[in-house]
């Protein structure tokens, strides 16, 4: 099984870009980001098309997250991160799929910190904590894939102070990220690559694409079941360097 997450950045003004990266790297299960979408303005059809089933969960102008399955139908488990019913944002969804829990989500920014987005922000993952210690004590294989906003290490960004202020580098916020590791999940992509530089994100501005310099914020977690099956993981780093791409490229991982 190939499992990847995607930030689109905006989904249907990218569709014709997603679906040409299905057709090549043809992933069995992928995890959405940033849809920003209406629930009734997902391209349903057009995935569909091309072969692949979905559950999403949309929200207008900003938000939403996708799991696809090719040639399958995922069977939706959640579609909500549990913990605060007041939480309208849609930044978490949860399928099943040929015998996998699959977790897609994008987690908040946090910018400006510090402040009420910043709080917002290690509020939601302290509620992603949580649920993610109750599927690890399951015992099912589960990978927990998405855009968590969070650059786990130094190694993980180019040499700069400009993010020094950034929500995405703060220790509280790779404390956040470490607490998830230190429960027992496996950061696959630094499995795979222990010692290189890995980057998932380039921002638009100031040239980053072409002076790669990038940041990792994107993750594919993988329960203690699941990690045993790891055989592989990469960057669809070409994807980013597309005329009119998202500032994301695709992450995946190979599961025996």
């Amino acid at each position: 099984m190939k499992l990847a997450t995607f930030n689109v950045n905006n989904i249907n003004s990218r569709l014709e870009k997603l679906l040409a990266w299905l057709a090549a790297a043809k992933p069995d299960v992928v995890c959405l980001q940033e849809l920003k979408a209406r629930d009734m303005q997902f391209p349903r059809t057009a995935l569909a098309d091309a072969g692949y089933g979905a559950v999403w969960k949309g929200e207008p102008t900003w938000n939403g997250v996708a799991i696809l399955a090719r040639g399958a139908e995922p069977v939706l488990t959640r579609d909500a991160l549990p913990g605060d019913d007041a939480d309208k944002q849609s930044r978490y969804i949860e399928a099943a799929v040929d015998g996998i829990v699959v977790a897609c989500l994008y987690a908040p920014n946090g910018n400006p910190q510090p402040g009420p987005k910043f709080q917002y922000k290690l509020a939601w993952h302290k509620r992603l904590e949580a649920h993610a210690a109750q599927l690890l004590d399951t015992g099912l294989p589960v990978a927990l894939a998405g855009d968590y906003n969070i650059v786990p290490e130094p190694r993980d960004i180019y040499a700069t102070r400009s993010y020094d202020d950034n929500a995405l580098v703060q220790p509280q916020s790779r404390a956040a990220f470490a607490t998830l590791i230190n429960q027992g999940w496996l950061d696959a992509l630094r499995k795979v690559y222990p010692k290189e530089t890995l980057y998932t994100f380039w921002d638009y501005r100031r040239n980053r694409w072409p002076r790669d310099a990038g940041l990792r914020l994107d993750h594919i977690l993988l329960s203690t079941t699941l990690a045993r099956r790891l055989k592989g993981a990469g960057i669809d780093r070409a994807v980013r360097g597309e005329d009119g791409a998202s500032d994301h490229a695709p992450v995946w991982v190979e599961l025996k």
